[in-house]
């Protein structure tokens, strides 16, 4: 019985969904976490901000002639943005992969860590990508696999990403703070923490634009509010709200469609359903992490707007149960939320591209 119970628990452990993050130190030392894991093609990129730390080394970047520095036993080193070497005195090593400014930041690949980090450093290091699936799953399969795949995306109008660009739209702001809850939470708060948290998550994994309606304390016309989801890239809304209720036992997240937009068992016209779809992979992934999802329903609120743009508001929890107030006021909780909406999002990118190169895809 202990085996079985033991087994189980480590499937759980394969199973569950990790966070981009990579593990780094000098030979011998205590691994440091780095949490931001771009993707870019099936490339890990990390800051080299954040790689010179744990290995002991500094480094600073030079405005006047565009490159960066590297102080390091072996010398001064330098990398430059869009540049295929690393020079190290008078020496050009080639690299595999260019650095890249990506969110204000240069950054460098995962080969760049692995390979050149240990000869600047002069002894070997640890390095640990936490979720090596990621970048597997863009470079798993043979050459002749990579042709026919690239072939038939050459054949399908739909060739690029699952989605094209998100808009946030997160809940109140300024003299507006929404509902309030336990010690005094606001809302408006909560909300632009958890979409902040989605937008930043979104720019890692996928790289495609996000655009938040607001991404500080102020409020919205009507039509500052939605201008982002006007955007001709955009094919997702997600409107992030969160409630009070006269005691504390409410509890959970809702989902909300557009009245015009019917739910399962009734009819419904094949273009009428991209937000309940998109919905149903959010409620899937949000349950999948643990949390109370109450189901997805009609709403004939005014947020949710007019349109055929795939819209859902989420309403994450009551921030007058004890429960879901810790869930939305701490880093932890908020992480999980926007961890799961990713999920959702993502996983509601890739059921459309599947429908729309002739494909079925099946919803429960």
């Amino acid at each position: 019985m202990k085996t079985l119970i033991l087994s189980l628990f480590l499937l759980l452990l394969v199973c569950l969904p990790v966070q981009a993050a990579v593990e780094l130190a000098r030979d011998g030392q205590p691994p440091e976490k780095i949490d931001e894991v771009y993707l870019r093609d099936g490339v890990s990129f990390v800051a080299i901000e954040d790689v010179l730390p744990p290995l002991g080394l500094s480094g600073s970047w030079d405005a006047v002639e565009h490159v960066y520095r590297i102080s390091s036993p072996r010398g001064t080193a330098t990398i430059s943005p869009g540049s295929r070497f690393l020079k190290i005195g008078e020496r050009f090593i080639p690299l595999k992969e260019k650095p890249r400014f990506i969110d204000s930041r240069l950054r460098v690949s995962e080969e760049f860590v692995t390979r050149h980090m240990p000869d600047l450093v002069g002894e070997r290091i640890y390095y640990r990508n936490l979720d090596p699936r990621a970048t597997a799953d863009r470079r798993d399969g043979n050459a002749l696999d990579r042709l026919f795949s690239f072939l038939l995306r050459k054949k399908k109008a739909t060739d690029g990403p699952a989605l094209r660009g998100v808009a946030i739209d997160p809940g109140h702001g300024g003299q507006d703070p929404g509902a309030i809850g336990i010690s005094g939470i606001k809302e408006k708060d909560v909300t632009l923490a958890v979409a902040r948290r989605l937008q930043r998550q979104i720019n890692m994994q996928l790289g495609i634009p996000i655009y938040l309606s607001r991404d500080d304390d102020y409020g919205l016309t009507t039509e500052e509010r939605f201008q982002a989801a006007t955007r001709q890239e955009i094919d997702a809304l997600l409107l992030l709200h969160a409630q009070a209720a006269p005691d504390y036992k409410p509890q959970g997240i809702y989902l909300y469609v557009r009245r015009s937009e019917n739910l399962p068992g009734e009819s419904m016209q094949a273009d009428d359903k991209d937000s309940l779809r998109l919905a149903e992979n959010l409620a899937a992934a949000l349950r999948d992490a643990g949390l109370v999802v109450r189901g997805v329903s009609e709403a004939p609120l005014y947020p949710l707007g007019q349109g055929d743009l795939p819209t859902v508001l989420v309403e994450m929890g009551y921030l007058t149960n004890p429960g879901d107030r810790l869930l939305l006021n701490e880093e932890e909780g908020q992480k999980k939320i926007a961890s799961a909406l990713y999920n959702g999002l993502k996983s509601f990118g890739e059921g459309r591209r599947i429908k729309e190169n002739g494909g079925s895809v099946r919803y429960q």
